[in-house]
C-alpha cells in the first residue's frame, strides 16, 4: 500500500519515561533506563521481578482503567493541533491498537476502553475501530487508518496503542512462559522486561495538513503487512517469511536509489526477535543504509507490545524535528505472537534542525 497524501500531523507518548512525546525521546536518546523493581512480585528465584512502570500510577491502579490512565493523555496530545486550529468539526476517526488475548487481561476490554473514552472525548470520534493483535496491533491499525484517509472517509485520524504487562496474572504467565527476564538458574537471562507505555500519531490528509499547521510533519510512504506461520511457542522454525512479506510490501513504496536511514524495531531480548530480523535482512538489506544500526527502545522501556508502534513513529518524527535522525527515510517494525508482522515506511524530508 503506497502513499496518497498521507501525513504524520502530531505524536503523542505516555511511557516510564516520560508523560509526554517530547521527554520520552529525549530519554530514548540518552539512554535512560525505567526499570525498577516491581514492589511486590516475586520471581522463581525469589527477587523481586524487574518491570518498566509509569511512576507516577499507583500499583494498584489496575485492569481498564490503568490503560485508560496511559493511553487518554496520549491520545490528548495529537489532539491539541486540531483543537489549536479550532477545526472540530474536522471527521476524526480513532484506530486503536490492544494487547492480544492473555491471562490478566479482562476479556471485555475491547469494549471498557471504548466506554471509557467515549466518556472522556465526547462525540471526538466518526468511528472507532480496534485491533487487538499486541505488537503488530499499531501498525495494522495505522494501514486502516492510511487506507481510510486515502479512500475520502476521514479528514484525519488518531493511531493509538496502549500496553501494561503490570498486572500480578500477566507477570505469572510471562514467567510460566519463560520469557520474564531474570537471572540465575531459575530464570530467563534472554527474556524481556515487562513494560507499559501508550502512543498515539495523527495521520491527516493533505489538505488537513496546511488547515492545521502542525509543529512537525512527514509523509507515510507505505504499510506493509506479512503472517508468520511458524511462531514462538511452536515447534517450529522462523526464518522470517512473514516479515519479509511485510518489509517487501512497506519498501516498494521507496524510492528509486533511496536508502533507509533510521530503523525503529521491537526487538526486546529474545532471541527469536533476533533472529527473524536476521533472516529478513539478508533478503532485503540492499533497502537500507546499515540494517544493524536500528533503535530497540524496549532496553528503556521495556516491551510495551500494542504501544510500540505508534511510539517508534513519534521517536522517528521528533528525530527528524530535533535534527538528529540519520537521514530522510525511517523504517518500523513490529512482529506479533500471534504470527502478525508489520512495517511502515516514512519520510521525513529537511527536518527541522537547531
Amino acid at each position: 500500500m503506497s502513499n496518497e497524501g498521507v501525513f504524520v500531523a502530531a505524536v503523542g507518548a505516555v511511557t516510564p519515561l516520560g508523560r509526554d512525546a517530547w521527554s520520552t525521546a529525549a530519554a530514548v536518546r540518552a539512554g535512560i533506563s525505567g526499570f525498577a523493581q516491581h514492589p511486590y512480585m516475586i520471581d522463581a528465584a525469589g527477587e523481586p521481578m524487574r518491570v518498566a512502570v509509569a511512576p507516577w500510577l499507583d500499583i494498584e491502579c489496575r485492569g481498564a482503567d490503568r490503560l485508560e490512565a496511559l493511553l487518554a493523555p496520549a491520545i490528548e496530545q495529537t489532539l491539541q493541533p486540531i483543537d489549536a486550529a479550532g477545526a472540530t468539526a474536522l471527521r476524526v476517526g480513532l484506530a486503536l491498537a490492544l494487547p492480544a488475548s492473555r491471562p490478566g487481561l479482562p476479556v471485555d476490554i475491547d469494549a471498557r476502553l471504548r466506554a471509557s473514552l467515549a466518556r472522556r472525548f465526547p462525540n471526538r470520534f466518526v468511528a472507532v475501530a480496534t485491533f487487538e493483535a499486541g505488537h503488530a496491533a499499531g501498525l495494522l491499525a495505522m494501514h486502516a487508518a492510511f487506507q481510510k484517509i486515502a479512500g475520502g472517509a476521514f479528514d484525519a485520524c488518531v493511531v493509538a496503542g496502549v500496553e501494561s504487562y503490570i498486572e500480578p496474572a500477566t507477570l505469572e504467565w510471562l514467567e510460566a512462559s519463560d520469557q520474564l527476564h531474570g537471572s540465575g538458574s531459575l530464570n530467563n537471562a534472554w527474556g524481556f522486561i515487562p513494560g507499559e507505555a501508550a502512543g498515539a500519531t495523527l495521520l491527516v490528509g493533505s489538505d488537513i495538513l496546511s488547515l492545521i499547521a502542525p509543529q512537525l510533519h512527514g509523509g507515510v510512504l507505505s504499510v506493509g503487512r506479512g503472517f508468520e506461520h511458524n511462531r514462538i511457542k511452536t515447534d517450529t522454525v522462523c526464518i522470517g517469511e512473514g516479515l519479509t512479506e511485510a518489509f517487501r510490501e512497506s519498501l516498494a513504496g521507496l524510492p528509486s536509489g533511496a536508502k533507509v536511514t533510521d530503523i525503529f524495531c521491537d526487538m526486546n531480548g529474545e532471541p527469536y526477535r533476533a533472529d527473524e530480523f536476521g533472516f529478513t535482512c539478508l533478503r532485503t538489506k540492499e533497502a537500507f543504509v546499515s540494517a544493524s544500526d536500528f533503535v530497540a527502545p524496549a532496553d528503556c522501556w521495556g516491551d510495551v507490545s500494542a504501544a510500540s508502534a505508534p511510539l517508534y513513529v513519534a521517536l522517528s518524527a521528533i528525530a527528524s524535528w530535533k535534527g538528529y535522525a540519520n537521514g530522510e527515510y525511517a523504517f518500523v517494525f513490529a512482529s506479533s505472537e500471534s504470527g502478525e508482522r508489520a512495517a511502515a515506511l516514512l519520510t521525513f524530508p529537511g527536518g527541522h534542525r537547531e
